[in-house]
């Protein structure tokens, strides 16, 4: 168990709340500094763990077990399906994959806007701008089939290895995985070898948000 794999699973459980770090720990009760990236090492450079009190507090004001933020820790990209979720149904705007490229369903933020978005209802996802997407294709198998629906997260936090969705100046939308981002170019991967890799510059891509969850 590493020091940035446990503060990956509280930012990551933060993002599904649609909280910040300091959001988290005010939920949990905890000074709001608590959690804050300037409070995750020593002034000599040595790490700072959060306190087991502190993680307690967390997993009892989110409603999730213990087994379900150890997989957050051993590398899992979300909670599983249902996972912490609050009772009651939430319903979040579905549209084709195909269909996103067009005008009308995305703000400037990229942002799911306008009344011309199907819904589906699915347990409460903390991201209150949280959308569904159809996937269309074979470049995401086996991982993504032609049908398969995600949920994507536009709070979550990204790291390499996570499968995104993107969306580019163009109007062209892919799902894939991130392979590498720097300060200017992000390098995408199609899980299928038979279809291109991707390359673009960061002023190029309008939005890249995270896929949490998956109905396979």
């Amino acid at each position: 168990m590493k020091h940035d794999d446990i503060w990956r699973a509280l930012d990551t459980l933060a993002a599904e709340r649609g909280l910040s770090p300091s959001g988290l720990a005010r939920l949990a009760g905890l000074d709001p500094t608590t959690f804050n990236p300037s409070k995750r090492s020593m002034p000599d450079g040595r790490h700072r763990w959060p306190s087991t009190e502190s993680l307690a507090k967390v997993l009892n004001s989110t409603g999730i077990n213990l087994a379900d933020f150890t997989a957050l820790v051993n590398g899992a990209r979300a909670l599983p399906a249902g996972g912490g979720a609050r009772a009651g149904q939430r319903r979040i705007p579905l549209i084709g994959l195909a269909q996103a490229g067009g005008e009308g369903f995305f703000d400037d933020g990229g942002y799911p806007i306008g009344g011309s978005w199907d819904e589906i209802s699915l347990p409460e996802i903390g991201d209150p701008n949280a959308y569904a997407l159809e996937i269309s294709g074979d470049s995401m198998e086996p991982v993504f089939r032609d049908g398969d629906m995600v949920i994507v997260a536009p709070a979550a936090p990204i790291r390499r290895g996570d499968r995104v969705v993107v969306r580019t100046r163009e109007g062209e939308v892919m799902a894939k995985q991130l392979a590498r981002r720097s300060a200017r170019r992000v390098e995408l991967r199609s899980l299928n070898p038979a279809h291109p890799d991707y390359s673009f510059d960061l002023a190029e891509v309008t939005f890249m948000h995270r896929i949490i969850w998956a109905s396979q």
